[in-house]
C-alpha cells in the first residue's frame, strides 16, 4: 500500500521528538547487552525517503516516503529446553518521540507485520515492536501447529508475544539510552487481550479491532455457520446473488433509515426488527427472487446465535443486520482452511478432520484444551486498569464484520462493565471506550466511514485525536482525557486518499449510536450521539 507523503505527516505525536539518535554506524554496531536468549540477525539502516520493500509472510510494504529509521531483526529464544525462537523486529526512527507502539498480528499469522510498522508506528515516531509469533506462515495456514506442535502453540498463544515486549523494550532503552514510556499496543483479532492478563504493566494504552478473544469459540462459530449453508449444493445454500440482490435490499429497507438517513449504512442494528421470513418465496416464484423455506431456515440460524446443549452456553452471538454485502465472503462454496487447521492440528491433531465433521462434542474439546492458552476471556481488568498502573482501552469492531460477530465485542465489554461495577468503585466506561463502526467489515473496508487510524487503513486525513484513534489514546493515558466521540472518513477511493474524502461520520461510544440530526449528511457534524 502507498500513500501520499503529506498523509504521513504525523505532526501531532511526533512533535517534540528527541533526535540525533539515529545513524548508520549506530544502526549497524548496536548490539544488545545483557539479554540472554537474544541476538541480532541483521540491522539495517534507512534514510529517509529512500525504497523500503520488505515482504514477511503476513505483510508488505514498498515505500520511498518514510522517515529515517534502524530496522532490527532480532531472534529471541522462547523455550531454550525445545530449541524454539521468535523473530521479532523494532523500527527505530531517528526522530522518536519517546513512546513505544507494539503491532499484533491477526488470524495464524506468522510473520512481522512491516506494513504497519511502516505506516502507523514510524510516521508518529514511535518506535515499533512487532512479532512473527513464533512461526512463519499466513495468516489463514495453521499446519505448523501440528500435530502435536504444542511448544509452537504456546509461543502463538502469548509467549512469543510477550517476550518481544519485554525484549523490546530493553533494547529500545539501550538503543536510545531512555526508557520508552508510555508503551502502547494496536492490533486486530488477535494478541493483546492476554497480555493484559497475564501482564498488565505491559501496555498503558491498548486499542484493539475485533478481538478473536476466545478462539476456540470463534472456530466452533465459524464452522457452525458454514453447516448452516454449505455445500453449495444443498437446498439450504444461499447465492451471492441473493445476499446481494434480495437479502441486502431487503434488510437495507428495514433498517438504514433508523437512524435518520437513507445512506446504504445501518448505524443500529439492535432496533431493527428484520425477519427473514419476509423474503419466503411464494408458490410459483422465481426462486432467483425470494428465499425457499430451507433458506430462510438458514438465514434464521446466521442470524440467531448460537448456543450449546441444555444449559444454554453461548458460544458466539450471530451475524449483525447491516452486513449482508460481506457475508457471502465468509460463507461462500469453499470451507474456511483456517477453522479446519484449528482442528486439524490444534486440538485433534487428526490431519484428514473436515469441517463436515464439526458437532458440538468438538467445540467442547476445543474450549477445554484451550491450545496455547490464548482464550482470554477473563473479565478482572483492574489490576490493568487501576492505580497504579491506570491502563487504558480502546476497542472497535466494523458492524459489516463478516468474521467474528461484532456482538461478541458487546459482550466482552460488558462483562468487564459488570466486573467492575462489582469489585471497584467505578465502571468500565473509566478505562474502557468500545466504538462501533456502522459499515465497516473485519479490521477495515466496507462502504462506511471507517477510517480512523487503524491498522491496515489508509491514514486519516489529520491525527489530531479526534481522528486519530492513536492520538486519542496518548492524550487519555498521558493527559487523562477520556475520548468521547471520534470522526471517521470515507475517502472517494480508499487505496488512494488523495482523490479526496467522501463523507465523514461520529463514531459513537458503546452503547449510542450515531442519529441524522439534518444538514449535510456527508459531515459528521450533522449527526449526534444518541
Amino acid at each position: 500500500m502507498h500513500f501520499p507523503k503529506f498523509f504521513l505527516s504525523a505532526s501531532g505525536l511526533a512533535s517534540g521528538a528527541l533526535r540525533g539518535f539515529g545513524s548508520p554506524s549506530s544502526c549497524a554496531s548496536f548490539s544488545p547487552r545483557a539479554l540472554p536468549g537474544v541476538s541480532v540477525s541483521a540491522a539495517t539502516y534507512y534514510p529517509e525517503n529512500v525504497p523500503v520493500r520488505i515482504s514477511t509472510p503476513y505483510t508488505s510494504i514498498d515505500s520511498s516516503n518514510l522517515r529515517a529509521f534502524c530496522r532490527l531483526e532480532l531472534v529471541i529464544v522462547t523455550n531454550e529446553t525445545a530449541g524454539s525462537y521468535a523473530n521479532t523486529e523494532i523500527w527505530l526512527p531517528d526522530a522518536w518521540n519517546g513512546r513505544v507502539l507494539t503491532i499484533g498480528n491477526g488470524g495464524f499469522a506468522g510473520g512481522v507485520d512491516v506494513l504497519n510498522l511502516g505506516h502507523v508506528a514510524l510516521p508518529q515516531g514511535f518506535a515499533g515492536i512487532s512479532t512473527n509469533t513464533g512461526h512463519n506462515a499466513t495468516v489463514l495456514d495453521g499446519s505448523w501447529a501440528g500435530p502435536g506442535n504444542d511448544n509452537a502453540l504456546v509461543d502463538y498463544g502469548w509467549r512469543a508475544l510477550h517476550l518481544s515486549v519485554l525484549t523490546g523494550k530493553e533494547v529500545i532503552k539501550q538503543y536510545y539510552r531512555r526508557a520508552p514510556k508510555p508503551s502502547y499496543y494496536m492490533g486486530c483479532s488477535t494478541g493483546a487481550l492476554k497480555e493484559i492478563e497475564l501482564s498488565p504493566e505491559s501496555f498503558d494504552g491498548v486499542i484493539i479491532g475485533a478481538p478473536a478473544s476466545r478462539l476456540s469459540r470463534l472456530m466452533a462459530w465459524v464452522n457452525y455457520r458454514l453447516l448452516a449453508v454449505l455445500p453449495e449444493t444443498s437446498p439450504r445454500f444461499i447465492t451471492a446473488d441473493l445476499w446481494t440482490n434480495v437479502i441486502g435490499p431487503a434488510v437495507m429497507k428495514r433498517c438504514d433509515a433508523l437512524d435518520g438517513l437513507a445512506d446504504g449504512i445501518v448505524s443500529n442494528p439492535w432496533a431493527c426488527d428484520f425477519r427473514p421470513e419476509t423474503l419466503s418465496c411464494s408458490p410459483g416464484q422465481d426462486t432467483t427472487t425470494c428465499l425457499t423455506a430451507h433458506q430462510v431456515a438458514a438465514l434464521r440460524r446466521l442470524y440467531a446465535d448460537y448456543y450449546l446443549g441444555p444449559g444454554r452456553t453461548l458460544v458466539s452471538r450471530g451475524y449483525t443486520l447491516g452486513g449482508e454485502s460481506m457475508y457471502f465472503s465468509a460463507l461462500g462454496n469453499q470451507p474456511i482452511e483456517a477453522s479446519a487447521d484449528w482442528y486439524r492440528y490444534m486440538v485433534l491433531n487428526d490431519t484428514k478432520w473436515t469441517n463436515d465433521d464439526y458437532n458440538d462434542t468438538t467445540y467442547q474439546i476445543a474450549d477445554a484444551i484451550n491450545p496455547g492458552q490464548i482464550n482470554a476471556i477473563d473479565p478482572n481488568l483492574l489490576t490493568f486498569s487501576s492505580p497504579p498502573h491506570n491502563g487504558r482501552l480502546m476497542h472497535y469492531v466494523g458492524l459489516m464484520d463478516q468474521f467474528i460477530a461484532p456482538d461478541n465485542s458487546a459482550d466482552h465489554f460488558l462483562h468487564a462493565h459488570a466486573y467492575a461495577r462489582g469489585h471497584s468503585t467505578h465502571g468500565a466506561e473509566d478505562f474502557y471506550a468500545l466504538y462501533p463502526i456502522p459499515g465497516m467489515a473485519h479490521w477495515c473496508g466496507g462502504h462506511g466511514a471507517s477510517v480512523m487510524g487503524a491498522l491496515f487503513q489508509p491514514p486519516p486525513p489529520t491525527y489530531d485525536a479526534e481522528r486519530n484513534i492513536l492520538a486519542a489514546m496518548v492524550r487519555w493515558v498521558e493527559e487523562g482525557v477520556a475520548p468521547s466521540t471520534l470522526v471517521a472518513t470515507k475517502y472517494v477511493d480508499d487505496t488512494n486518499p488523495g482523490k479526496g474524502v467522501a463523507f465523514t461520520r461520529p463514531l459513537c461510544r458503546f452503547p449510542w449510536t450515531p442519529q441524522f440530526r439534518g444538514g449535510n449528511p456527508n459531515d459528521a457534524r450533522s449527526f449526534e450521539c444518541v
